[in-house]
Formats: structure tokens, C-alpha cells, sequence
């Protein structure tokens, strides 16, 4: 109904001039004083006639309405897909839509081309920058003294931010690099933990790690920048006491710290990208990135992460692994 309304509101012209001429014929007639049937019979049949043409012309246009409904959502093949023009005015207004979509088409290339050189352009620098990361590295571990160990913490820092670079610009692209085998889990952890050995020690923060004895079907890269950045995030917010590492239900790996926690008004949205909350207002180090990154790659490994904390004691992140099929050493 809402297309007939639209469509006689559209004719309404014709519609009435149409009228207009049966009336002036009816009248013309008329004048000759003719019978009224003769006068009303050439009428009606030009009213029938009118009204088989509009008809003919609503179904034309109702044809239209349905392909160029159908064909919305098809950008490429649109131009393609047009019905044929029935006039002037419809033929420049389809080469007016052809014109747009291949303006929108050049502007969405040459934006895709300058995010492609973006993306090269840091991807290539992060791999440059880790030469003089080692260079430094390798010279500072010839000496031993608070300076040094000052600087290689700094510098293992410079290193996991290098890497979430890395993993922010991967994230996105059309090739993923993710291969999928069964793991040892203490294995994975204990590497992911000696990364940050030097850390502990220096900021005299504990360790307590306990076994898991399990195995996992997972990207053993990606699942390790995963616990990283958890470790990093637990190290950086804990001043003093310690970090647990633990099974607390089968197949949920929890990293608990006791550091100074979340705000509760903060936990809805700690993976958010960029999202810092008051602890990162407090620490300027803080980037938002961190938990993003984790919550999507944890995504794509079929995992699932949830934060729990309270403000001065401490934050829980649990990884649910319960959706793989490993099998228990």
C-alpha cells in the first residue's frame, strides 16, 4: 500500500490530466445532445483503457522498486545490476550512482593502499629497532651493577612494548601466522616466566608457581604474548608481595597478583582499546593496549578471559582452556 500511495502521489500529474480529458471529451459530446449512454460509453471505455496503461506502468515501476531494493547491499555489482533507464532523467541518475561508487571505490583503494604502507612502514621499523635493543642488551650483560641492572630492566620493557607493536600490526592483516598444537602448559609458562626472572628478583617481588601438568591445544606464540602481558601487567601494578600462577579449577590457568588492584567502576571495561582507567591516569606508562590485545587474541585461540580484583589486594586474570582437548601428563 505504501508503494501504491507513493507511486499515484508520483503520477499525480498524469492522473489528473488524464481526468480532465475524459471530463472535457464527456462535455464535448455532450453538446451535440446525445443520448447519455452514448456520451458515457466512449467514456468509460477511455477510463478503462487509462486504467489498464497505469497498471502496466505500476507494475513497471513496482519491478524497479524491487530490483533496486535487492541490489542495495550488492556495492560492486550494483552499476551491473541496475534496471534499464525507461528515460533521460533515470539514465543520468544511474550514471550519477555509477560516478559515486567509483569515487567511494578510488577513494577506499587509495585508503587501503596508504594503510598497507602504513602497516609495512612499522612493521619494518619494529624488527630495525630490535637490532640496537640487542646490541644494547648484549653490552650491558658484560657488567653487573645497579646502573646496568637498571637499564636492562628499562630495556626489557622497550622490548615488550617493541613486541606489542608487532602484535597490534598483526592482529588485523589478511594472513595470520597462527598454528595450532598440543603444548605443555608448564612448559609454555615456565619460558613466559623466565623472560621476567630478572624483574623479580630486582623488585624482590614472589613467585608462586604451582604445576599444572596439563596439556593444551593452542599457537604456543600467541598464547605465551598472552601470558606476557598478563605477567607484565601483574609485575608492573604489585609494589611489594607476590604473584601466583595456579589451577584453581580444572582446565582455568589463574595469574593473581597483590598489587593495588581495579577500581570496580574500571573492570566493565579494562579490554577496551586505549582504555586506561585510574590506574593508568596514575601510571603514565600505561597504554590501553595490553588487555585488547589479549582479549582478541584469546578470541581467535578459543579461549576466554575474565579479570577479577579489589583495590589494595590485588587482581585475578583467569584463561579458560576449557574448550580444548588435551589430555592430562
Amino acid at each position: 500500500m505504501k508503494l501504491l500511495a507513493a507511486y499515484l502521489r508520483q503520477r499525480r500529474s498524469a492522473v489528473l490530466y488524464f481526468l480532465l480529458s475524459c471530463g472535457i471529451f464527456a462535455a464535448a459530446l455532450s453538446l451535440y445532445r446525445l443520448p447519455l449512454a452514448a456520451v458515457l460509453y466512449p467514456a468509460l471505455l477511455c477510463a478503462l483503457a487509462g486504467l489498464l496503461f497505469f497498471l502496466r506502468d505500476f507494475f513497471q515501476v513496482k519491478q524497479k522498486h524491487e530490483t533496486l531494493r535487492r541490489i542495495q547491499g550488492l556495492t560492486d555489482a550494483m552499476p551491473s545490476a541496475l534496471p534499464e533507464a525507461s528515460g533521460v532523467l533515470e539514465a543520468d541518475y544511474q550514471e550519477m550512482v555509477k560516478a559515486f561508487l567509483q569515487e567511494a571505490k578510488d577513494r577506499e583503494a587509495a585508503a587501503a593502499a596508504r594503510y598497507q604502507d602504513m602497516i609495512e612502514y612499522y612493521t619494518l621499523w619494529a624488527h630495525q629497532v630490535k637490532t640496537p635493543i640487542t646490541s644494547m642488551r648484549l653490552t650491558l650483560e658484560k657488567e653487573d651493577s645497579p646502573l646496568s641492572r637498571k637499564l636492562s630492566s628499562d630495556l626489557f620493557g622497550i622490548e615488550g612494548y617493541v613486541e606489542m607493536v608487532l602484535t597490534f600490526l598483526r592482529l588485523d592483516t589478511d594472513s595470520t601466522d597462527y598454528v595450532f598444537r598440543e603444548c605443555d602448559l608448564d612448559e609454555l609458562l615456565r619460558q613466559s616466566i623466565a623472560k621476567f626472572s630478572s624483574e623479580f628478583i630486582t623488585r624482590r617481588i614472589g613467585l608462586e608457581y604451582i604445576p599444572t601438568g596439563e596439556k593444551v591445544v593452542t599457537d604456543p606464540k600467541w598464547f605465551s604474548f598472552v601470558v606476557e602481558q598478563l605477567l607484565s601487567n601483574a609485575l608492573k601494578y604489585t609494589r611489594e608481595g607476590s604473584i601466583r600462577i595456579d589451577l584453581p579449577h580444572p582446565r582455568v590457568l589463574r595469574i593473581q597478583d597483590t598489587g593495588i588492584g581495579i577500581a570496580p567502576s574500571d573492570l566493565p571495561r579494562v579490554f577496551e582499546k586505549g582504555y586506561t582507567g585510574y590506574n593508568g591516569r596514575e601510571d603514565k606508562r600505561s597504554s590501553g593496549i595490553g588487555l585488547y590485545l589479549c582479549r582478541r587474541i584469546c578470541t581467535r585461540l578459543g579461549m576466554e578471559i575474565t579479570i577479577a580484583s579489589e583495590p589494595g589486594k590485588g587482581t585475578a586474570v583467569s584463561l579458560f582452556l576449557k574448550q580444548y582437548e588435551g589430555t592430562k601428563e
